[in-house]
């Protein structure tokens, strides 16, 4: 019976270790949410400012899979670390799904809205679920997206 403790404990342990260790790897649903209110903070203080920053991953603005990206009135990119000046409002998934049509729809000025689609994970090609929470700052639509 002690044996069988001992080993139910190592196997309880290195599980939590495991998904610890998995869970530091990418951002989270939390993290996303506090980014993007970051970003809305920085883009009401200084929109050119802030959209560089976001487009370069600078001043606390990329963590690990986590970044804020803008699409402005004319539905281009202007903060994406490699789509700036690229359609957002065009973006489709890999799924002929229009997920930047849905997140343009999703976006209000003063709330935060969450946009599910598929999507690879950054340095890979298979989609798998991602959420974006979304909002409007003025004429921006900024997201920041994190995986499930």
């Amino acid at each position: 019976m002690k044996k069988f403790i001992a080993v139910s404990l190592v196997a309880i342990a290195s599980g939590f270790s495991t998904a610890a260790i998995s869970a530091g790897e990418f951002g989270t649903a939390a993290e996303a949410k506090a980014m993007l209110e970051k970003a809305v903070v920085a883009v009401k203080a200084n929109k050119a400012a802030a959209l560089g920053q976001f487009a370069k991953g600078e001043g606390g603005f990329r963590d690990r899979d986590l970044y804020p990206f803008c699409g402005g009135p004319d539905g281009n990119f202007s903060a994406h670390p490699s789509l700036t000046g690229k359609s957002m409002k065009d973006l489709m998934s890999k799924a002929n799904e229009p997920i930047g049509a849905k997140l343009y729809e999703a976006a209000k000025e003063g709330s935060i809205a969450e946009v599910p689609y598929m999507w690879p994970r950054p340095g890979t090609t298979e989609p798998v679920q991602k959420y974006s929470y979304v909002t409007k700052i003025g004429d921006q639509v900024c997201a920041v997206g994190y995986y499930k």
